[in-house]
């Protein structure tokens, strides 16, 4: 594992970057809302990855003084530029710049791994959403979204779930909406967090 520092604008972000031996992909994670690059959720998520042979950068998109601040949680262009910012960081990177790029997002993170898919068009392979807000990327982003996209959803995230059929809709890609029974919107039901990083890393084996 090694403790990296990207470079956004004028900030500066931190994260940690794992690469395990032959990784022919590295998945970037973006947080949701509150949350930072020690969220346990994602680190499971990472770590399951890894298993499989993909790398992982966690990182946090706010700083600790914008992380204070309500409107800046939700400032989705704002989280989208930092994403995009980490993924040239990786492209400039002499261990990680012929590995193709994922994203992986979560809650509002979500949103912004749409926005920045968008964006990146097909320099992006794949992107997964869990228990995110892909409506907040906004129809335009979404429908311009080129990489293979698979939103997991908890079947009981009652209101969530109809978001992420609405942004299923728009989606031109490739595409698929994953309802892991029983679980609520963090996954916190046994078993259920399991399911749905198997079905990331299933998703991120085939496309990356």
């Amino acid at each position: 594992m090694s403790q990296v520092t990207i470079p956004a604008g004028a900030v500066e972000l931190a994260g940690e970057l794992i690469l395990p031996p032959s990784a022919t992909g590295v998945v970037l994670f973006a947080h949701g809302s509150g949350s930072s690059r020690f969220s346990p959720r994602n680190t499971y998520v990472a770590e399951v990855l890894q298993q499989r042979g993909i790398g992982t950068l966690l990182f946090d998109l706010l700083t600790r003084e914008e992380d204070q601040t309500y409107e800046t949680r939700f400032d989705i262009a704002l989280l989208t530029t930092r994403l995009v910012a980490a993924t040239a960081w990786l492209q400039s990177n002499p261990k990680t710049k012929n590995l193709s790029i994922g994203y992986f997002g979560a809650s509002t993170g979500a949103a912004a791994a749409l926005q920045a898919a968008a964006k990146m068009e097909n320099k992006i392979s794949a992107v997964v959403s869990r228990g995110g807000r892909p409506d907040l990327a906004g129809a335009v982003a979404l429908r311009q979204v080129t990489a293979p996209t698979l939103l997991i959803v908890g079947g009981a995230d009652y209101g969530v779930i109809e978001l992420n059929q609405q942004a299923d809709a728009l989606l031109n890609c490739e595409k698929k909406l994953t309802l892991i029974p029983g679980a609520t919107h963090l996954f916190e039901e046994p078993g259920t967090l399991q399911q749905a990083a198997r079905s990331a890393a299933d998703w991120f084996v085939q496309h990356l």
